[in-house]
């Protein structure tokens, strides 16, 4: 079992950056694999990037990468989300998902067990 929380939202301009943490609790940490998603009104939860703990590996999706970056503390056992160059469009939810590390890399919400509460990103124009 896995506890996930969230923070680091809020309201940026165009542009602008924000990192979101996700603090795990609970179970062995090194055996999962920690996502980002994000999920805007009316639309289907997406992926953006995720990170292997057992070996560091990276994984992004094609609309954050060279934008987005996923790191980790291993002391903190926390995994982050800098997100520069804010666009309107990623205004959403964001969310914290955690998975077993039984595929890499695993960027289908459906194969992640554990969720954090969501955090709220607004990006004004």
């Amino acid at each position: 079992q896995v506890q996930l929380v969230e923070s680091g939202g809020g309201l940026v301009q165009g542009g602008g950056s924000l990192r979101l943490s996700c603090a795990a609790s609970g179970h062995t940490i090194n055996m999962y694999v920690m996502g980002w998603f994000r999920q805007a009104p009316g639309k289907d939860r997406e992926f953006l990037a995720a990170f292997r703990w057992s070996d560091g590996s990276k994984y992004y999706s094609n609309s954050v990468k060279g934008r987005f970056t996923i790191s980790r503390d291993n002391a903190k056992n926390t995994v982050y989300l800098q997100m520069n160059s804010l666009k309107p469009e990623d205004t959403a939810v964001y969310y914290c998902g955690g998975s077993y590390d039984t595929w890499w890399p695993n960027t289908d919400r459906r194969y992640y067990h554990y969720w954090g509460q969501g955090t709220q990103v607004t990006v004004s124009s």
